[in-house]
């Protein structure tokens, strides 16, 4: 009698909860008729609001190991076990609501990205859908549909949707670091890795702050600075604020690999926006001075490199560094051979489809022996781990279109996407940032990128029937926003 009542109150809790999103959507779809963007911007408070909550209630102790023991199937607090499926429903209610506007109502012209939609859904079909019916270990649930509806709203996206995307993720990921500061004389250990020994300033703890790892905030922490550029404060001691405490993190993090990405990428964008105008000024016949002191500097920086390599004895010193206890563990790649080495035994035992969506959970973790190989630590070893060949290619292929996109839509963005492009092929190196299992903090990188190709990709066709002053108009990025000039 009692598991009766408890299966009816699940269903008319399920019914209730379809209602609700049903009438939650339609209103939805009918105020956005009244407005030029939807409401997807939410889904980066959504999914930040959701990992903190779960990282707050884990009871995360950054000085005690993982061992194989504690691999046990994780117990979910009372709350979160509540919020989970209500942010959920909010995402599927904010994404669909963008699709359905997308088809019924908003133009019949409205512009549809298709190289963009079609790799997207593709790479979803060969890394997820692909390994959980056909996987060595085949395992199917409803978390796996989550990022395919958001992705496919994301590639929807057009006209100033961009700047609410850009703006709620530097709100949404500044409030997610400022929460993670704030914890740090609370809650100490969870927040904050004191026994941190690796890094290049020693005796300085590491932050993870509220992401899954130190290395995911500095990566945070990035993208957050580059939200800042694409969309700043108008005030601008908020500006300055948000900026110090992006950089702060984001050394306080001390992920090399995050530093290194955030150089890159600031140098990418300084060069696609102030390019053009450093080679006109270089080329310049009537004012030469800036081309010579340009030519000049590169060949000093050359002859000085040259000078180095030759009479500064690098084969020695590399050599003595290798034989070193930091360098034995820079030449192992930090242990992620050993991760990489069963993920290739994996791949060669279930080479199609891969082993499936549960490598890496807690009892093949426990099987190896490796109880914080949460993943293979590489985006295309993890998806030819999990996903076979199917999956390898379908990763590639999308990869390439995200590339050549993110290169055709460069100038438009201001540089932008290619920024984006290049922080997810860093992260990529040692993570899995395009892991669609389910949404994450992982996740919000991956948005932009797909929001920003997208929104170029439609203001790039607004701007091609219109002419300015006889010749033809050009799309460019205003503050993050792409317009027709």
């Amino acid at each position: 009698m009692e598991q009766v009542i408890i299966i009816s109150v699940l269903l008319t809790g399920a019914v209730l909860a379809a209602f609700g999103a049903s009438l939650g959507m339609a209103g939805a779809v009918h105020l956005t008729s009244h407005r030029n963007h939807g409401y997807l911007h939410w889904a980066f408070y959504a999914i930040l609001f959701m990992q903190a909550l779960s990282l707050l209630l884990s009871g995360r102790d950054l000085t005690v190991p993982l061992s194989v023991s504690e691999l046990d199937v994780p117990i979910h607090h009372p709350l979160q076990t509540l919020a989970q499926p209500l942010v959920s429903l909010i995402l599927l209610t904010i994404a669909c609501e963008r699709i359905l506007t997308h088809w019924l109502k908003r133009d019949k012209a409205a512009f549809l990205p298709s190289a963009i939609l079609v790799g997207f859904v593709v790479f979803w079909l060969g890394t997820v859908a692909a390994p959980a019916l056909l996987g060595a270990h085949p395992k199917m649930s409803h978390a796996y549909v989550y990022p395919l509806v958001i992705g496919m709203a994301a590639v929807l996206t057009e006209g100033d949707e961009l700047e609410h995307a850009f703006r709620a993720a530097r709100n949404a990921l500044l409030l997610f670091m400022v929460a993670g500061l704030l914890l740090i004389p609370f809650k100490t250990n969870m927040v904050l890795e004191t026994s941190y020994t690796q890094g290049l300033l020693p005796g300085v703890p590491r932050l993870a702050g509220l992401a899954t790892h130190a290395v995911s905030l500095g990566m945070l922490a990035q993208i957050c600075m580059l939200c800042l550029l694409a969309q700043p404060f108008r005030r601008t001691w908020l500006n300055r604020l948000a900026w110090a405490v992006g950089l702060g993190v984001l050394f306080m993090a001390q992920s090399k690999t995050a530093w290194i990405s955030f150089f890159l990428c600031s140098a990418c964008i300084i060069a696609v926006r102030n390019g053009p105008v450093f080679w006109r000024r270089v080329g310049d016949p009537v004012r030469p001075e800036f081309g010579i002191a340009s030519i000049l500097g590169f060949m000093a920086a050359v002859t000085a490199l040259v000078l180095v390599l030759m009479l500064g004895d690098v084969g020695g010193k590399l050599s003595s560094f290798f034989d070193s206890a930091e360098g034995a563990q820079l030449a192992s790649l930090t242990g992620r051979d050993r991760i990489w080495a069963v993920a290739w035994d994996e791949w060669e035992r279930n080479p199609v489809f891969g082993y499936g969506p549960s490598m890496w959970d807690a009892s093949f973790r426990a099987s190896i022996g490796m109880p914080a190989a949460t993943h293979a630590h590489n985006q295309f070893m993890d998806t030819l781990s999990r996903a076979g060949v199917v999956g390898a290619s379908a990763l590639v292929l999308y990869a390439l279109v995200l590339l050549v996109l993110s290169i055709r839509y460069a100038r438009v963005s201001k540089g932008i996407s290619l920024a984006l492009f290049l922080a997810l092929t860093m992260r990529a190196i040692s993570e899995v940032p395009l892991l669609l299992f389910g949404y994450g903090s992982e996740l919000v990188t991956h948005m932009l990128l797909l929001m920003t190709l997208a929104a170029s990709a439609s203001a790039v066709r607004l701007a091609r029937p219109r002419t300015v002053a006889g010749r033809p108009a050009t799309a460019t990025f205003a503050a993050g926003i792409p317009k027709a000039t």
